[in-house]
């Protein structure tokens, strides 16, 4: 189609040939009438199947081949640098709202909760066992030694941490196995 409005020679049929197109593109790829812009697209399409050899008016302005060749730029990646990275910045960040907190008992409950979720975001990514005065510290280090635990904080278990690691990821996976299920069927 695109080849015949390219070859008529007059300017007025080839725009209403062109239009008459961009109707049958739209009717033949209907789910793109809720993309935004969806004449725009079918009006950049008809110039690419063109080679951009098309001269019609369009009531958009036409692409060139420069514009769909061009590379994007890179994106920039925001450089927050992470002191211990198995933590993340969220912790970072809760620690500094703790630091702003008033002395007490609200204050303390804030501490121990970060530093429980401090231990299980190590046994996450670690898997090795972590004390909790090596918790402590690295709570110490990234508060800039504002933030202490107190010494009657109660930490989770590294073994009850674990083991419940180990429970989510057996979750819904049968207890028998298939061979299993084919000798008891096999034995009734």
């Amino acid at each position: 189609m695109i080849e015949h409005i390219m070859s008529v020679e007059d300017r007025d049929k080839r725009n209403k040939l062109a239009k008459a197109t961009i109707n049958v593109m739209g009717q033949l790829n209907p789910h793109l009438r809720d993309v935004n812009d969806f004449k725009h697209k079918l009006w950049d399409h008809l110039f690419i199947m063109s080679d951009f050899q098309l001269d019609v008016d369009s009531p958009y302005p036409v692409p060139s081949r420069e514009t769909l060749t061009r590379k994007p730029e890179p994106l920039r990646y925001s450089s927050n640098n992470v002191t211990f990275k198995h933590y993340g910045r969220h912790i970072e960040r809760m620690i500094e709202k703790a630091c702003e907190l008033e002395e007490g008992h609200m204050k303390d409950t804030l501490v121990e909760l970060i530093a429980n979720h401090m231990k299980k975001s190590y046994l996450t990514w670690n898997r090795d066992s972590v004390t909790d005065e090596e918790i402590a510290k690295h709570l110490s280090i990234l508060s800039g030694e504002k933030l202490k635990l107190q010494k009657d904080a109660v930490l989770h278990d590294t073994n009850d941490i674990l083991s419940k690691n180990k429970k989510k990821k057996h979750q819904g996976k049968p207890t028998t196995t298939r061979n299993q299920n084919y000798k008891n069927r096999k034995s009734q």
